[in-house]
């Protein structure tokens, strides 16, 4: 039999799609599965968005250009406008999904061996991309305790060596719901600028901030215009996740250049989803503010309502939909693989993300997880209720 790649040996298996298998045996079973695992809104796609998809009347489904429809691209300068974010349409390279926008970034800014620092916990598929790319990524932790705030500038200096070529983050944070100040951000533009690094910053959550302090983007901080690559995507905010639209943004032009390399070898993004996206850019801003709110509601709901089960605990995030809680188990991993094998409350269980699998620092993380709040309050109070049991069953086991 042939030897697979030592690359696909190192690729980490998903932490939010790995217990899959497990969720669809307990369902096949007939129990209710309560998706706390993954970031899927349940709320509605924006009616601008779907009756576009019915609209389409074409004779032939062509590729579209290997950087995005014109049209689009430009309405997205406007979008970018509304949150002080000054590009133009060759600024913009459109992707399938924020997904190809972090690998393409990756492929063209890094070489095979290059080091990329990225706070920890992080979006597991980070590490995916750096294995891909060849590059190697250096995790500085972050800690529950301290709301996952970013670590200190010494912190970060301690791991720069000859071949660290960037900095990536994510802010609003996934997993964390960190969302990072104006102070930690200027704190990032100094590192950047003083070693001359690359800052990826992925920030398609920026719809979601949940605090009157002002949403700061990479793009906001003078002085590193051309080391900014930033990362976007239409599928959390406008919930339309399966139309696979991101965005790569730059002003750095050789950056742009070998991007659009990676792109027309890949051919084009998807047609479809980008006219879907485009349109979308018309949602009325009702619709956002509805969609905010909502959001809004269900973090107190689960924050409130993990802080009052005994041993838990998880600060309030303040950005995305997402929050990591402390769980009072020895081993998040195998509990999360339990609720879904050996345990269910009145027909049903709960699905989390075990926090492992967003930190590769031995030994953090092995008793939290993530936790997404994209389920509607009434399915999160059940999906509490049965946590809740799940641990005392648990840890009264046996």
């Amino acid at each position: 039999m042939p030897q697979i790649s030592d690359r696909g040996i190192c690729m980490p298996a998903s932490p939010i799609r790995k217990l899959v298998p497990l969720a669809n045996k307990a369902k096949a079973k007939g129990i209710k599965v309560y998706h706390l695992n993954i970031g899927q809104p349940d709320l509605p796609t924006p009616q601008t968005g779907m009756e576009a998809m019915r609209r389409v009347d074409r004779r032939v489904l062509e590729y579209s250009p290997s950087e995005g429809i014109l049209s689009f691209r430009e309405k997205l300068v406007g979008y970018y406008a509304k949150f002080n974010i000054v590009v133009d349409a060759n600024d913009i390279i459109i992707t399938t999904g924020g997904s190809e926008a972090v690998l393409f970034s990756f492929m063209a800014c890094l070489d095979p061996g290059d080091e990329i620092i990225v706070p920890e916990p992080a979006y597991a598929n980070y590490m995916a991309f750096a294995i891909s790319s060849g590059a190697v990524i250096k995790t500085i932790p972050s800690t529950i305790d301290e709301g996952f705030a970013l670590p200190s500038l010494e912190k970060f200096e301690e791991l720069i060596t000859p071949r660290t070529k960037g900095i990536l983050i994510c802010n609003p944070n996934n997993p964390t719901g960190y969302l990072y100040t104006q102070k930690e951000m200027s704190q990032i533009r100094n590192l950047v600028e003083k070693y001359d690094l690359f800052l990826f910053s992925d920030e398609v959550y920026r719809e979601f901030c949940y605090t009157g302090a002002p949403y700061i983007s990479a793009f906001h901080l003078k002085g590193i215009e051309n080391n900014v690559v930033l990362i976007d995507s239409v599928s959390k905010r406008y919930s339309e996740c399966g139309i696979r639209i991101g965005a790569i943004i730059t002003k750095n032009p050789l950056v742009r250049e070998n991007v659009m390399k990676w792109c027309q070898a890949r051919l084009s993004p998807p047609l479809i989803g980008q006219i879907i996206a485009e349109a979308s850019l018309d949602t009325p801003e009702e619709y956002m503010l509805e969609v905010y709110n909502e959001y809004l509601e269900r973090r107190k709901f689960l924050v409130d309502g993990l802080n009052r089960i005994p041993g838990c605990y998880s600060p309030i995030p303040m950005g995305a939909f997402y929050t990591v809680a402390r769980l009072p188990v020895d081993d998040a991993d195998r509990f999360c693989a339990w609720c879904l094998s050996d345990f269910e409350y009145e027909g049903q269980t709960v699905m989390m993300a075990p926090a492992s699998g967003f930190y590769t620092t031995p030994g953090i993380g092995h008793d939290q997880v993530r936790i997404a709040y994209v389920l509607k309050k009434d399915d999160l109070a059940k999906a509490l209720d049965v946590l809740a049991r799940a641990l005392d069953c648990y840890n009264h086991a046996g």
